[in-house]
């Protein structure tokens, strides 16, 4: 016999949609399941074997984050079920840059009310970024939370661990002078930015059905598409060349997250008419009437990550990178300064 409690019903918590939910969501989780997951759902922890072959001195790498504002666009037009891959995304693109493979990954959404099939909804995006990152979905919890959440709104956060041989840690301090960044081109907008996103464009269902030739899709559509996962091709690259370093164009944008990867004394040199700006960001400043460092300094304008690598290596890993699907050009190189990213 299921729990259930009249009670708590009436003070808005309906325990049995709680696991109406869990039966919706239950597809989508087995299609993360990998060889290491030995967990079902519904347990107080999940459980991972981890295949430690050929690994001598494993690190776990974790990483956690969540979607932010861009969950406000959702809500507006009611669509939910891509804002899980944001949520895997941004959690495994940052354990990725030191080298790591993603292994495992858990979900929390709180909810004003717990509607199952929006629930399940949400789920089965996070499953999907799963399956992208090759990461299983072992576990998470669906906390309902009436008067603390609107009805019809949730947040979503993520948790995710990897794993890597430390003697294959990406050391940043191997860099130097004349060394080439690489950036990889993003999908959009991807999970940042999204509150000046919505000042800008004073977000409601009419604008965000606004057409915009630059965009060839409505404003809340190109808004909504998912951040970009870069696992595959990032695991693609550290197997073919010296992977020196590698940032994730996160909040903050260049100016923020560049440095983060370079050492004391050394700059990234970006040639300004090298970045492949989106159309979005486009349309952003111009309607904004934001200036270009601050755009720089807020969005990733159309470069999720930048990878080093010795000059030399540059055509091997662009190449790399383009053969498992992602589309990559040299933005610069690192010079001796301490400006940290110098965009000329």
């Amino acid at each position: 016999m299921k729990s259930f409690s009249e009670s708590y019903k009436e003070a808005g918590v309906d325990v049995t949609a709680g696991y109406k939910a869990v039966e919706l969501m239950k597809k989508h989780v087995v299609r993360t399941m990998t060889e290491g997951a030995i967990s079902s759902i519904g347990g107080f922890g999940g459980l991972f074997r981890p295949d430690l072959t050929g690994i001598s001195k494993p690190v776990l790498v974790s990483g956690t984050d969540g979607v932010g504002t861009k969950l406000k666009i959702a809500f507006l037009m009611d669509k939910h079920d891509t804002v899980g891959i944001d949520c895997v995304a941004m959690c495994v693109n940052d354990i990725v840059c030191c080298g790591a493979k993603p292994l495992f990954f858990l979900d929390y959404i709180a909810v004003g009310k717990n509607y199952p099939e929006k629930v399940a909804k949400i789920v089965s995006g996070v499953a999907e970024g799963c399956v992208q990152s090759k990461a299983a979905l072992i576990g998470g919890e669906t906390a309902e939370m009436p008067g603390f959440y609107p009805e019809d709104e949730y947040d979503l956060a993520g948790f995710a661990v990897g794993i890597v041989d430390e003697d294959k840690i990406l050391k940043p301090e191997t860099q130097k002078s004349g060394d080439l960044m690489i950036g990889i081109a993003s999908s959009g907008v991807h999970s940042n930015g999204f509150s000046l996103v919505r000042k800008v464009f004073a977000v409601n269902e009419q604008n965000l059905a606004r057409h915009y030739s630059e965009l060839g899709a409505p404003l809340g559509t190109v808004l909504l598409t998912p951040t970009k996962i870069y696992v595959r091709a990032i695991m693609s690259l550290l197997e073919s060349v010296n992977v020196k370093s590698i940032s994730h164009i996160t909040g903050g944008g260049f100016y923020e997250n560049i440095p983060r990867s370079l050492p004391n004394g050394l700059s990234a040199k970006i040639e300004r008419k090298a970045v492949k700006v989106l159309p979005i960001f486009d349309v952003i400043a111009q309607t904004g009437k934001i200036d270009e460092r601050d755009m720089f300094n807020t969005f990733n304008m159309g470069v999720g990550m930048t990878v080093t690598v010795d000059k030399n290596d540059a055509d091997k890993a662009i190449e790399a990178i383009k053969a498992a699907g992602e589309d990559a050009y040299v933005l610069g190189e690192l010079v001796e300064s301490d400006e940290g990213v110098i965009i000329c």
